[in-house]
């Protein structure tokens, strides 16, 4: 897969060429609602995916569609703001190629946000879930067609897909600043239509403490890479209750952003921790 291969360098040339090298080492993506982290940063480029070669363009409301390069503390930082959904008609190469990218760029370790239901009936909307593991219900696999051996192995082991050091390190920012948060389990669909009552209930007998469209890819691509991930969502609404909830896309979008200062909170503390 040279041609894979090929399409990161000539993205990740094109970047460098507009950042003058710079050279991020944590590397963020940011969900619905949640574009707001990058004014935490001290920003020093703004690129618009338009604008990069081999780059989806971020279609759905919330998501800016920028990577925007800056410092917080003295660490640099790559944010994604906004990110590509299976839904949107993109492959799964599309969703996963700008975790690579950012990965021949020089990140260290990712951090992920998203917007995402709660199927856990003692959340409530607001609250964050630290994401410990995920189930996967989607159709396929980013890293399914020949192996790309420069990326990583055939086979990649996921007993750890979420750092339990990063984690830790989270839930203990989350209590030091008594924020309502707690260790569960995601589970990654493809959208768009948000779920029914019977598939919330579902999920949540499997073992699913929320769920989402987004995040499982880009961790399946960062742990083939061998990149440490942390994940945190934001319950934006509730799937587990005795009377189906109506929910609205921009219903997502305001209850993130109303708990936007809170994930960028534990953000801000790990980055400036180490």
């Amino acid at each position: 897969m040279q041609e894979t291969i090929a399409a990161i360098n000539e993205s990740v040339n094109y970047i460098q060429q507009q950042s003058n090298g710079f050279k991020p080492e944590v590397g963020i993506v940011l969900g619905s609602g949640l574009g707001g982290f990058v004014n935490e940063m001290t920003i020093q480029y703004a690129i618009p995916y338009s604008q990069i070669p081999n780059f989806p363009v971020s279609t759905v409301k919330g998501h800016d569609g920028k990577l925007f390069f800056g410092t917080l503390g003295a660490k640099n930082i790559v944010a994604m703001s906004g990110r590509f959904h299976y839904y949107e008609g993109y492959s799964m190469f599309q969703v996963a190629f700008p975790i690579r990218v950012m990965k021949y760029l020089g990140i260290q370790k990712l951090l992920i946000s998203n917007a995402a239901g709660g199927l856990n009936p003692k959340q409530q909307i607001g609250d964050l879930m630290i994401i410990k593991d995920h189930i996967s219900l989607l159709p396929i696999n980013p890293l399914i067609g020949s192996n790309i051996d420069e990326l990583g192995a055939r086979f990649p082991d996921m007993s750890e897909p979420y750092a339990v050091n990063l984690f830790q390190q989270a839930m203990k920012i989350a209590e030091q600043n008594n924020f309502r948060c707690a260790l569960g389990t995601y589970v990654g669909v493809t959208g768009p239509c948000f779920e029914t009552p019977a598939e919330y209930k579902y999920m949540h007998i499997i073992g699913g403490d929320a769920v989402g469209m987004s995040t499982v890819p880009e961790v399946i691509a960062a742990r083939h890479m061998q990149l440490p991930v942390f994940a945190i969502s934001v319950i934006t609404d509730l799937g587990v209750t005795d009377i189906p909830v109506k929910i609205t896309h921009d219903e997502v979008i305001a209850a993130a952003k109303s708990a936007e200062s809170k994930m960028s909170i534990i953000f801000k503390t790990m980055i400036l921790e180490g």
